[in-house]
């Protein structure tokens, strides 16, 4: 089955190292209701952006690559028979019931978990 990465875009990580359980709980129990389906195959959360290092050509740097509004917060992955069903599922997440956040959901075009 197709698979679709969905790329949840917020103004910042709800997941610094020293968030309460409460700040998490949509997001948690959006990732156990895909889960308890068998849509999502992994998911990852990042910590918040002044945690990144960026790299380039020149150098490192404290910060992200892109200075934004948004970032990506987070990211999943959903197996979805074709980009409409991906897009319904990805209409659940909370993020895009916030003002400032949303999601993207992308076609995977290769690669897997390499053990």
């Amino acid at each position: 089955m197709p698979q679709f990465a969905i790329l949840i875009y917020a103004d910042e990580s709800l997941h610094a190292t020293d968030a309460p359980a409460t700040d998490l709980e949509k997001n948690d129990q959006h990732a156990r209701d895909l889960s308890s389906t068998g849509t999502m195959s992994l998911a990852y959360a990042l910590t918040p952006r002044a945690q990144a290092v960026s790299i380039r050509r020149d150098g490192t740097a404290a910060g992200p690559f892109v200075q934004a509004d948004q970032f990506v917060a987070g990211f999943y992955v959903v197996d979805a028979p074709d980009l409409d069903a991906a897009i319904a599922i990805a209409r659940q997440n909370p993020a895009v019931r916030t003002s400032t956040g949303g999601v993207e959901v992308r076609p995977v075009h290769s690669g897997g978990i390499i053990a």
